[in-house]
């Protein structure tokens, strides 16, 4: 047997030992909340998706879209009025509206009055896609952890926000998803090596209380009291804007009502089947994030 092969079964094997949750089609299905024949548009979840900057603006709008097929009721989409143009024009159903931005077309401070005001009839909330890195960014995720009720979803550079200032983490009203890759685990203080990384994510969700997806070839998931290991997916889903839909089908789940951590293993394996769909199809070098939001109903269905 191959040498890293042999390893990487050891360990998965070992973390089966330490109480990991496998999830699987039948777990899932349990998971998710059937529709009352009559619910409207607001049993479904009012989300805010605050992304996108200049030069990134593919953020904002395959995370909202992700949202969409994975069953968000209203999505509301705050991007820097630099961008607002672009992204409104790629969007359809969900809500976007701008926000003062710097000369860089970053937010601004400027815009935490408005941030706050929206949080305020939200039932999740995701920041980071695409905001690119600078003080103010620093500002805006402090001021959705001191000021939101509900949980929230750091991701790409809401994470990066947090280096060397990650004692603010300290001021979350309200349950916090971390949603690391290996780079951005590092800036956390945490080691994403191989023999190491279970027990690093399952400390820093410890020592702060919050859920860490680390994600990976096999996804961990943990909680300060729970661990998922996740199962699917594949080399093809790792380009950019595939983390932008994982994090828009998790808003959705926690919109709907699924707590945090069990939002987050859900959308990991959904993501991750989609995405094994996807590559039997089109091919680990041909598949898109694009695909995995269009064919996510497929499986939800």
């Amino acid at each position: 047997m191959n040498e890293k092969l042999h390893a990487a079964l050891k360990r998965q094997s070992r973390l089966r030992r330490d109480g990991c949750e496998i999830l699987d089609e039948a777990k899932l299905d349990a998971l998710l909340p059937k529709r009352d024949p009559n619910a409207h548009k607001g049993n479904f979840g009012r989300i805010l998706i605050l992304a996108g900057s200049v030069g990134f603006t593919g953020a904002p709008v395959l995370a909202a879209n992700a949202a969409l097929r994975a069953g968000a009721g209203l999505i509301f989409v705050g991007v820097p009025e630099a961008v607002y143009p672009i992204v409104a024009q790629k969007l359809d159903e969900p809500m976007v509206f701008p926000l003062a931005s710097d000369e860089a077309g970053r937010l601004n401070t400027r815009a935490i009055p408005e941030i706050v005001s929206r949080l305020e009839n939200c039932d999740a909330c995701l920041v980071g896609p695409g905001l690119g890195r600078s003080p103010a960014i620093l500002d805006v995720v402090g001021a959705v952890l001191t000021h939101a009720a509900c949980p929230v979803i750091l991701d790409a550079d809401g994470i990066n926000a947090l280096e060397g200032n990650i004692d603010i983490l300290g001021q979350a009203k309200a349950p916090v998803l971390l949603t690391p890759h290996d780079g951005e685990f590092r800036r956390l203080g945490g080691d994403p090596a191989p023999e190491t990384r279970y027990a690093s994510a399952k400390e820093l969700a410890r020592r702060w209380g919050v859920t860490v997806l680390l994600k990976g070839h096999r996804t961990l998931i943990v909680s300060p009291d729970r661990t998922w290991l996740n199962t699917t997916g594949n080399p093809g889903m790792a380009t950019g804007g595939s983390g932008d839909v994982l994090a828009g089908i998790i808003l959705a789940l926690m919109g709907q009502g699924i707590e945090p951590a069990t939002a987050a293993a859900a959308g990991a394996w959904l993501h991750g089947a989609v995405g094994d769909y996807c590559a039997q199809v089109w091919g680990e070098y041909g598949m898109t994030p694009t695909d995995i939001i269009a064919n996510l109903p497929i499986f939800l269905k």
